[in-house]
């Protein structure tokens, strides 16, 4: 199903991102300082070592100039012209205060954001890659950051602390923060039963819906975990998708789809998966709300009801109707869960069995076909066509 772009790397692929635009480049990088371009029918246009050979942990390119790829590397930022792949152009040395994991770009392509393994997340001003913000309120690695879209001064970051932060850059605070551990034992509490473990939901990687409203975090329960952000910028609503047998490793929405709430996810069970979220009740909780109250009204009325039956009868009749009554309550509670059950298993559009732990994912639409691009532990990365949707 899937065809190999071979060839590019001689180590592991740790990342992988692609240029805007209909010809855009791609570009991988891997373990040793490695950066591979690609068109879009996976020739190779250059290949760098970069001088240090440090793993490549990112790859992203200028929203508002495809003529500018950054890259991190240990806790440097370096600009690399696509047109000219002989070296860096700009070196951003010690934009982290120490091994960069994930870099981001707002939407016009004047601001970096990088985060690092002390667990801080730094602005960098474009051009010039001035420290211009440094966030600081991870306890841990911070893994992953980015930039809700049509709102430049609000910036996602997610960290091995199980923190996913909203912040707010003009006074440098968070606006909310949600703790995944505590979501998570909300709902075990519910779901688990006795002696079933489950991982906890370290935050791998965060990815925000074009629209700028849905939050996607990948964690290392299996979970992707979703939260809504309304007006002032506050948390409305967070729930989750079991997504993967082991830790998630990636999350990306899709914006070239028929509406913003696609998304794909890759883990480390070896398992790509492309999910519809647009009737998801954290997506559309119009939807879940109007049903829980239909339910709800149902049961006052039926519980009225049972209670003028009652007045109406004898003694001897009580009993017998109590236990129907309890025997429908049982039957209307087994029916909910089984529904309940339903709407998680509503799983995902498409599942792709790719065999390999997924270390990247890149949505994109090559030769005009909508593609998946997955970076995995091999030197070779693997393009999935989903023109069947």
């Amino acid at each position: 199903m899937g065809s190999l772009w071979p060839e590019g790397h001689s180590s592991t692929l740790l990342c992988v991102g692609g240029s805007p635009g209909p010809e855009g480049l791609i570009a991988s990088g891997a373990e040793g300082g490695e950066v591979t371009l690609w068109t879009q029918e996976g020739a190779i246009v250059g290949r760098l070592v970069l001088p240090g050979q440090e793993d490549i942990t990112s790859t992203a390119f200028s929203p508002a100039d495809s003529a500018r790829l950054y890259v991190s590397h240990g806790d440097t930022v370096s600009v690399l012209d696509p047109r000219n792949l002989k070296g860096p152009v700009e070196n951003f040395q010690g934009a982290g205060e120490e091994e960069i994991n994930a870099l981001a770009l707002n939407e016009t392509g004047s601001a970096v954001a990088v985060a690092d393994d002390s667990g801080a997340v730094r602005i960098l001003e474009i051009p010039g890659g001035r420290v211009c913000r440094s966030l600081r309120r991870h306890t841990n690695i911070c893994s992953s950051v980015a930039f809700r879209p049509h709102r430049p001064n609000n910036l996602v970051s997610v960290g091995l602390d199980m923190q996913v932060i909203l912040w707010g850059l003009q006074k440098t605070r968070p606006l909310c923060t949600l703790n995944l551990q505590d979501v998570a034992e909300e709902e075990d509490a519910h779901q688990q039963r006795p002696g079933q473990l489950f991982n906890p939901p370290l935050a791998h990687c965060v990815s925000v819906s074009s629209c700028g409203n849905i939050l996607g975090c990948a964690a290392e329960d299996g979970r992707v975990h979703l939260m809504r952000i309304g007006s002032g910028s506050k948390l409305e609503q967070h729930g989750a998708i079991k997504a993967h047998t082991q830790g998630a490793s990636q999350v990306h929405f899709i914006s070239f789809f028929s509406h913003p709430y696609w998304m794909v996810t890759g883990g480390n069970d070896g398992q790509v998966a492309l999910w519809d979220l647009g009737k998801h009740p954290v997506v559309a909780p119009e939807g879940k709300t109007g049903k829980t109250q239909a339910t709800a009204s149902q049961r006052r009325k039926g519980k009225s009801s049972g209670r003028r039956r009652e007045q109406a009868q004898d003694k001897s009749k009580k009993k017998a109707e109590r236990e129907e009554a309890e025997e429908d309550d049982d039957e209307a509670a087994a029916k909910e869960q089984e529904e309940s059950m339903e709407e998680e298993k509503s799983g995902p559009k498409m599942s792709i069995s790719h065999g390999d732990k997924v270390n990247g994912l890149c949505p994109a639409v090559l030769k005009g076909e909508p593609s998946i691009i997955v970076a995995d532990q091999s030197t070779n990365l693997t393009v999935y066509p989903l023109s069947q949707l």
